[in-house]
């Protein structure tokens, strides 16, 4: 995706006489980006549509989606893709083009959350946010055709460094844009409205002829591929439906991979870096690599989440994400014939949205076909060692408030310490510089939650599965931003909250339960 100039040009205020919402004012707006920074600044458009003609399969009949276009073009989803740097300022105007009397499920506002984005409240899309032209969510001053979102790109800890840009071991890489509004998030996001928004620095440099010593070199564009995997249902006359007024929503039986189903990628005999993600709704996945005749091949394991791993993992042979996880991988293809087929094959059973049963599928859900070798010489590598980790200090995590939440069933919705989410009121509130122990709890084994906490990565303390003390694994012991409670469990997080304040949410990314309605809003404050 390329940038654009827009029009009017974006300012740290808010601009309703353009047509902006009425968001809050930009935070460090002169700091990080009318000051010159390490790169000029880049600026994005993207209008959220309908396209009534979207084909998931030709076995179905043409659609309508709600997706991301650029300027006059159709919408797609998952949307454009934005690629940037640490070091370079980002604005990304989301219009909302969608239609206003629309029919069918689904509701034309929309709340843009860049998860998980280092940004200020005002940016984070927040669900209280939304916005069209004729309404206003009950945290804005509002409504509007636009919104401009301001991405800094600064590292985590930029006040505690003092450097500029902040603390490169707390660098991301995988983020992805979606919708976020309040109660509709589960259908907008069915709908289709999600994107992914890469990042990259002197380390993950998005190279991999970079000469710098700094760089890993890893497998770069367009060899390193994005992709998304949704749980969708259809009737018999192969259309999308989607219950939203049923608080264990719809499971969907078909798996679409950027918007298709069964999809085929040709590829090149060497390496790919493939940056898988659950959009959801609500199903989990466990992917392996499978030859035709089902013999299980092998991958290595490089990032969790949004962030690289301290060391890659080689010679997998499943990689298990739920709703919002992200997991980066690197398969080289060079070591197959060409002509070769493999498959992406989905080994968990799930007949319920509340959580997924156990392993014993082997359904496929994409194949690649290896048809040529690549033009030039692969020069990509992963090596030993990718990103180090912010060390952590005993002494802090043994001083640190601890905050206890429940994740828990009531009244036929979910709840979290027995409340329903208002977006109106703080239940935490925390000093901007702090950091916290939080304890996630889940007190019934009939369901799992994926928990996501916005606005910074934390790091796993412990986990209890059944009152039992269980290790963290391997692939969930660099910093992550969503935290799976797979039935009764605990996970103790270590979490700071720097740089920015205002309001951010925590909750339940299977988004049927976030819409009924397991989430809650925190606040960081100027410690004053």
């Amino acid at each position: 995706m390329q940038p654009v100039t827009l029009n009017p040009a974006p300012t740290g205020v808010p601009n309703p006489a353009g047509g902006e919402c009425g968001r809050d004012l930009h935070q460090r707006w002169d700091e990080l980006y009318a000051t010159p920074r390490q790169y000029p600044p880049e600026h994005y458009e993207l209008s959220a549509k309908e396209n009534p003609a979207w084909v998931f399969n030709p076995a179905y009949p043409p659609q309508r989606i709600w997706g991301f276009a650029i300027g006059a073009g159709a919408a797609t989803t998952p949307g454009p893709t934005i690629m940037t740097r640490y070091g370079k300022p980002v604005i990304v105007r989301f219009r909302n083009l969608l239609p206003q009397n629309h029919v069918g499920f689904g509701s034309p506002e929309i709340s843009m959350h860049l998860h998980n984005a280092h940004t200020g409240s005002e940016s984070d899309g927040f669900p209280g946010d939304y916005y069209s032209p004729l309404k206003a969510g009950p945290t804005l001053a509002g409504p509007g055709l636009w919104k401009d979102h301001f991405y800094p790109n600064i590292y985590a800890g930029y006040d505690q460094m003092q450097n500029g840009i902040g603390d490169h071991r707390e660098a991301l890489a995988t983020l992805w844009y979606h919708d976020h509004t309040f109660d509709f998030t589960s259908p907008n996001l069915y709908l289709g409205m999600a994107g992914f928004y890469l990042l990259y620095d002197h380390i993950d440099s998005g190279d991999e002829r970079d000469p710098s010593p700094s760089a890993l070199r890893l497998p770069s564009h367009p060899y390193d591929y994005p992709l998304s995997f949704g749980d969708r249902r259809f009737d018999a006359n192969g259309r999308l439906i989607y219950d939203q007024v049923e608080p264990d929503g719809t499971l969907g039986d078909k798996i679409a991979v950027n918007g298709k189903i069964e999809p085929v990628l040709k590829v090149a005999a060497r390496k790919y870096r493939f940056r898988l993600l659950d959009i959801g709704p609500s199903r989990f996945y466990e992917f392996s690599l499978q030859k035709a005749n089902g013999v299980t091949q092998t991958f290595t394991y490089i990032g969790n989440d949004g962030n690289l791993l301290p060391a890659p993992l080689r010679n997998q042979v499943s990689v298990r994400i739920a709703v919002a996880e992200r997991a980066d991988i690197v398969i080289d293809f060079s070591q197959y014939p060409i002509g070769t087929e493999l498959y992406l094959v989905n080994r968990l059973i799930q007949t319920k949205s509340r959580m997924p049963d156990d392993l014993g599928g082997a359904t496929r859900v994409m194949k690649f076909i290896v048809d040529r070798y690549p033009p030039e010489q692969d020069m990509s590598q992963v090596p030993d060692v990718l990103r180090e980790q912010p060390p952590l200090d005993l002494a802090e995590i043994a001083a640190a408030p601890v905050r206890r939440w429940v994740f828990e069933r009531k009244n036929g919705m979910w709840a979290i310490n027995n409340q329903f989410f208002n977006p109106n009121s703080a239940r935490a509130v925390i000093p901007k510089g702090g950091a916290e122990v939080w304890e996630l709890v889940n007190i019934d084994n009939g369901w799992s939650h994926p928990i996501h906490i916005h606005f910074e990565e934390g790091h796993i303390l412990s986990m209890t599965k059944d009152g039992v003390a269980v290790p963290v694994p391997l692939h969930e012991r660099g910093r992550k931003d969503v935290y799976v409670l797979r039935g009764m469990s605990t996970i103790r997080v270590f979490i700071r909250f720097r740089d920015y304040v205002g309001k951010y949410v925590m909750h339940c990314h299977n988004l049927i339960h976030e819409d009924h309605a397991m989430m809650l809003r925190w606040d960081i404050k100027d410690d004053d």
